[in-house]
């Protein structure tokens, strides 16, 4: 199947396939598996237009919402921090947008840059499993329970959610976390300037990082990253449309059937996901998601100078 956008010609029964295995289980990180199909797009398919990053968060957009309900449904969502990081990466996805199309069209500096941006995401994974924070150490305190109740009345749920301006806190599992606001909303202004360029929203960058930085559980930050993930996708088509007509020369706008197909599996692969993410160990998802990450990135940076 020929598409124009693209410029290449693709099984249309391989691109959902590929995309429901990695949506599957990235979904389970929190991450929606667009930063592992892009490679798969550029490198496999020879995707290499500009508008490869607008088409990854085109497949966002139809993929996250199923693995958003099942962490909603499941009461693991923490709505505060998913708005929090939705807000503060909207602004850099769409510089981050101008500069994919300005400063880095050729795909051998792209892939540079995303080889060192996703290098970086494995780093920080791998130093923090090396140092032993596989699990979920960062509870400020036990959460004191009502009367009459233990912990396990809060059993794999959320609750107790606050947001001031200093931090956000909910309860999980018997423990309370908390994060703090202003570096949370800083550190989102850059991370969607990286995911603009990257085309994948900024959660990828994100989680890990709400991971090992900030010590919040793995099962409780599904739905906030995904859910941010979505909206600022959301709000990176609407740019890349916008701005598409501006660069006559350029292949800026989405490939709308390529990114619906790749929706179309990741739709059933992070429904799945999210499903079964609370009977898999925090430290296997996070070995996991490490070892890709890192394996994806020594492929781009490889690529570069060879």
């Amino acid at each position: 199947m020929y598409f124009p956008a693209a410029d290449i010609t693709a099984n249309p029964v391989l691109l959902p396939a590929v995309a429901l295995l990695v949506s599957f289980f990235c979904s389970m990180g929190g991450i929606s598996g667009a930063f592992l199909l892009l490679p798969f797009q550029v490198s496999y398919l020879g995707y290499v237009n500009p508008s490869v990053s607008a088409t990854n968060q085109f497949y966002n957009v139809v993929a996250i919402p199923t693995g958003v309900y099942r962490y909603v449904r499941e009461g693991r969502m923490v709505w505060p921090l998913a708005m929090t990081v939705a807000v503060g990466t909207l602004p850099g996805v769409m510089l981050g947008a101008l500069i994919r199309i300005l400063y880095l069209p050729d795909p051998r500096t792209f892939k540079l840059f995303a080889g060192l941006v996703l290098a970086y995401i494995g780093m920080k994974l791998l130093l923090d499993l090396r140092k032993g924070n596989s699990g979920n150490k960062g509870a400020l305190k036990p959460a004191t329970p009502a009367a009459g109740q233990g912990h396990g009345a809060t059993g794999a749920f959320v609750t107790d959610v606050s947001i001031t301006l200093r931090r956000i806190q909910y309860t999980y599992q018997g423990e309370v976390y908390a994060c703090p606001m202003v570096s949370l909303f800083a550190l989102s202004l850059v991370i969607g300037l990286v995911g603009g360029c990257y085309g994948i929203g900024g959660g990828a960058i994100m989680a890990p990082i709400l991971v090992s930085w900030y010590r919040l559980p793995v099962h409780t930050l599904g739905g906030a990253t995904l859910l941010g993930t979505f909206l600022t996708s959301v709000a990176g088509i609407a740019f890349y449309s916008f701005i598409a007509p501006f660069f006559p020369g350029q292949s800026v706008a989405p490939d709308w059937m390529l990114g619906f197909l790749l929706g179309i599996g990741g739709l059933v692969g992070m429904y799945f996901g999210a499903r079964c993410q609370k009977h898999v160990p925090a430290a296997a998802i996070k070995w996991m998601l490490c070892a890709v990450i890192l394996a994806t990135a020594g492929q781009y940076v490889a690529g570069f100078f060879r």
